[in-house]
């Protein structure tokens, strides 16, 4: 009888024991798969963020530092279809002439093959409570030239809130040691780059 008691307790904990080992080995598999999955919804974003600044840049010859004027420019902006023709006059061939056939809207220009996006949604990031990313827009001088400029980031410790947090503290770490910033960006302030940090 006590035999059979010890035994069953004896069970017990190997089964307790074999469930802790496997916990700890699947802990970081959960962790990356989730950190992938976010880091997928904030690039999405962070692209969606490129394409219109560089629209923009196109009409306006800046960037825009604001997002409401950023959105306002997708939801109501135009973009002027234009041909380039020839010019009749030209024996040489090398001149053009640029001939607007019409316009269309920036948002149909941009995101007319994507399902269900919505431009308000652009400056909030993904996986948070209606967070916003942070975005400037300035002119620098890089050569002796003023060049414009535009950055749009997000920390690690805003997107992956709610994940085991000694796992965000190590992730934000060994950024940090690495002297990267510890979360996504796209674009820079102080290089005329159009580029994010994950590419």
């Amino acid at each position: 009888m006590v035999n059979n008691i010890i035994k069953g307790l004896l069970a017990v904990v190997i089964i307790i024991l074999v469930y802790l080992i496997y916990d700890s080995v699947m802990r970081p598999v959960r962790f990356n798969k989730e950190v992938t999955k976010r880091n997928a919804a904030v690039i999405q974003n962070l692209k969606d963020i490129r394409s219109v600044q560089l629209s923009y840049k196109n009409i306006n010859n800046c960037y825009m530092g604001s997002f409401d004027t950023l959105i306002d420019f997708l939801k109501n902006g135009e973009i002027a279809v234009v041909k380039m023709v020839p010019d009749p006059e030209d024996t040489t061939f090398t001149k053009t002439i640029r001939d607007t056939l019409g316009f269309i809207p920036v948002i149909d220009s941009l995101f007319s093959k994507r399902q269900g996006f919505d431009p308000d949604r652009l400056k909030f990031v993904p996986f948070t409570n209606n967070e916003i990313f942070t975005m400037e827009a300035d002119v620098i001088e890089k050569g002796g030239v003023d060049v414009n400029v535009f950055e749009a980031k997000t920390p690690y410790k805003t997107f992956l809130a709610g994940l085991n947090e000694q796992m965000v503290i190590n992730l934000i770490a060994s950024k940090e040691q690495l002297e990267k910033y510890p979360g996504l960006f796209v674009g820079s302030m102080v290089e005329p780059s159009t580029d994010g940090n994950w590419e």
